[in-house]
């Protein structure tokens, strides 16, 4: 007898990204790796909160139209720029050795990949439907099977 995996799809629809995992993993990896630093607050802040904004921003967009799912991930990777900034700051402060600035990184470069696909993912679909305002966008609602095989 042959066994099919049989995928669940999460009541929240972000959550079936991979992008949004991989954000959310990021989001975590930092507070992990800036816990404790009480002489640098206001960079240990800062970047926690542009990192948890990466994942914010695909959540909250995936809830919209297209195109303004569109604005919100491109909204993610400003936050993702913000992100290479402070790891540089962090590595020069010395907050971040050479393997975790390396890390961060590289989780930052996977995830401007992953929401760029997405983008033209989004885009491409619009153009096959001949949609370019909102009025005639629809919701969101099956961006997770276009974003899969990224």
């Amino acid at each position: 007898m042959e066994q099919t995996e049989e995928r669940v799809v999460s009541f929240f629809r972000f959550e079936d990204l991979r992008v949004y995992a991989k954000a959310t993993d990021y989001a975590t990896w930092v507070t992990n790796a800036v816990a404790g630093n009480d002489m640098y607050k206001s960079l240990v802040g800062s970047f926690c909160h542009s990192a948890y904004d990466i994942a914010l921003n695909i959540a909250e967009g995936s809830s919209r139209s297209k195109s303004q799912f569109d604005h919100y991930l491109k909204i993610a990777k400003t936050a993702i720029r913000e992100c290479v900034v402070y790891t540089e700051v962090a590595a020069n402060l010395g907050l971040f050795t050479s393997e975790k600035k390396e890390q961060s990184r590289e989780f930052l470069m996977e995830l401007t990949r992953m929401l760029g696909a997405l983008i033209i993912s989004l885009q491409r679909s619009a153009e096959r439907r001949g949609m370019h305002d909102d009025e005639s966008d629809t919701p969101t609602d099956t961006y997770a099977n276009e974003e899969m095989s990224y």
